[in-house]
């Protein structure tokens, strides 16, 4: 682990062209991106100087808390009258030290592990939707307990979703229940890594125990974490929420990765000016740093840039708007430049069905965070109606644009082989095509990126299999996965065991 430098990394250009000539699949989960940069080195230099005077001159409101004497007892400048904490710079340099470079995720599946750090990219789901579109009906209805299940089954089964952040919240049980079977109903339904939500100290703790059941205990958790939590722990402009830093405290104490995630609004909870927003956030997110490594030196954190805008018009939240894509990417240079992994958003819409507008927002935003080189990138997949709500096809859509997207982010290999010299030679003094070529046959599946719902058939061809529209493609290849895919099963003693430990309300999964 690198700890020399606040601002270290500076050698991932030279890692990810070493990493681009051992590529095999056509879009696997990990490649690095960095080749979209909407912010200069200057300008990234400006936004952290920024942010640093902001954590001295204006500071963080911390209430009266044991958050706030952590902060007054390692030197702290601690205004009580004001309720606020000046950061000095030097802390914020010790904090950056500390904090681990990379953050292991792993999956119950090893072959789904995620290494978060420098220019990595992995695509996932995220999100709290209430709402949910009925496959059969294809109305909004109210989201349950089964569904955060259904759609961890079909997030496993889908190769370009890389995570399953629980998509949306249970809303057929009681809330002092929620957390825990949140949990279970998506470690039990899909091998890769899971995140969510705790709301209480509890929680976490119960949560932890879980994982630790399913791992063979606390160190081998901690050794391998097969889940990992995000925290809401600001409310936007600079403002701790105390009862969400208890949680943090607590999921910090118990080893357990956490996602420090702020979402300021500009426009309405942070300036209009973008620059502004990056500056505010980079602020809440560099005091994240310093208190999780005051609290726990050494934790696995992430860097949690969730910025949105609005439409200055109405002063309504948008999600799939050009300036949020290049906000999310500028969060991907801020990362590089502390060289920590961070954690931001792509793939969100305002449309509040399938169509063309949810596919160019997407698209757009999915895009420019990943070929920046954000790590994890939750909200790429489900989402529709600004966040309210998921669809079970939508996923199966978003899989394939992400498929194309990562597909981008490897780039374009160059070699003496794809050079292609002596075929351009051999094509033009007439011997054959280039379709027909050894190097086409040879590169027929490992250089192209072939979309499994998107259509590429001649019109009549399109017609003859019933001009279907990519909505009703995907919804049908989301019910078939619904029906055959079937994701390894927990063990049956320890599914036994979790059920005696903890009042689960998911029946048992099918064994056949």
């Amino acid at each position: 682990m690198d700890t020399t430098t606040p601002h270290r990394g500076r050698a991932r250009h030279r890692r990810r062209d070493q990493e681009r000539t051992t590529i095999a699949p056509v879009a696997p989960p990990g490649l690095c991106g960095g080749s979209y940069k909407p912010l200069t080195e200057s300008d990234i230099r400006r936004i952290h100087e920024a942010a640093l005077t902001v954590l001295e001159r204006t500071g963080i409101e911390v209430m009266p808390s044991a958050c706030r004497e952590i902060f007054r007892a390692a030197g702290a400048r601690v205004v009580d009258a004001e309720n606020r904490v000046y950061i000095p710079r030097a802390m914020v340099e010790d904090a950056l030290a500390k904090a681990p470079n990379q953050v292991l995720l792993a999956g119950r599946d090893p072959q789904k592990d995620m290494l978060l750090g420098g220019a990595r990219v992995y695509m996932g789901t995220g999100g709290a939707a209430v709402k949910v579109l009925d496959l059969d009906s294809g109305f909004a209805r109210e989201s349950t307990l089964a569904d955060v299940a259904a759609i961890g089954r079909l997030v496993d089964a889908l190769d370009n979703i890389h995570f399953y952040l629980r998509a949306c919240v249970a809303r057929d049980i009681p809330a002092e229940l929620l957390d825990i079977n949140t949990f279970y109903a998506s470690l039990s339904s899909t091998g890769k890594h899971v995140t969510g939500n705790c709301f209480s100290v509890q929680s976490v703790r119960d949560v932890a125990e879980m994982g630790a059941m399913i791992m063979g205990g606390a160190a081998q958790l901690r050794q391998r974490p097969i889940l990992s939590i995000t925290n809401c722990w600001t409310v936007s402009p600079l403002r701790y929420a105390p009862e969400t830093v208890e949680v943090l405290t607590e999921i910090l104490r118990q080893g357990i990765p956490v996602f420090l995630s702020s979402a300021p609004q500009a426009g309405a909870t942070s300036p209009a000016a973008l620059a502004g927003t990056l500056v505010q956030i980079t602020a809440e997110e560099l005091s994240g740093v310093v208190y999780t490594q005051l609290v726990q030196p050494g934790a696995a954190i992430i860097l949690g840039f969730v910025p949105s805008v609005s439409d200055l018009r109405t002063g309504n939240y948008v999600g799939g708007s050009p300036e949020f894509a290049m906000m999310h990417a500028a969060a991907a240079q801020v990362g590089q430049f502390y060289n920590l992994p961070v954690y931001n958003s792509s793939g969100l819409t305002d449309s509040k069905i399938p169509d063309v507008q949810a596919g160019y927002e997407k698209g757009m935003t999915s895009a420019a965070a990943a070929l920046a080189g954000s790590n994890y990138i939750h909200h790429s997949a489900g989402f529709l109606e600004s966040m309210m709500t998921v669809a079970y096809e939508q996923y199966v859509i978003d899989d394939d644009i992400n498929g194309a997207v990562m597909r981008m982010v490897r780039g374009i290999e160059v070699s003496d082989e794809t050079l292609s010299i002596d075929v351009i030679d051999q094509v033009c003094r007439g011997e054959g095509h280039f379709l027909g070529t050894a190097q086409s046959r040879e590169l027929m599946h490992t250089e192209y990126y072939y979309p499994h719902t998107g259509d590429r058939q001649r019109r009549g061809d399109w017609e003859d299999a019933g001009s279907l529209s990519m909505w009703e493609r995907a919804r049908a290849r989301a019910r078939q996965l619904l029906t055959t895919h079937r994701p390894t099963p927990l063990p049956a003693a320890v599914d036994a065991a979790l059920r005696q430990r903890f009042p689960i309300l998911l029946p048992p999964a099918p064994t056949s």
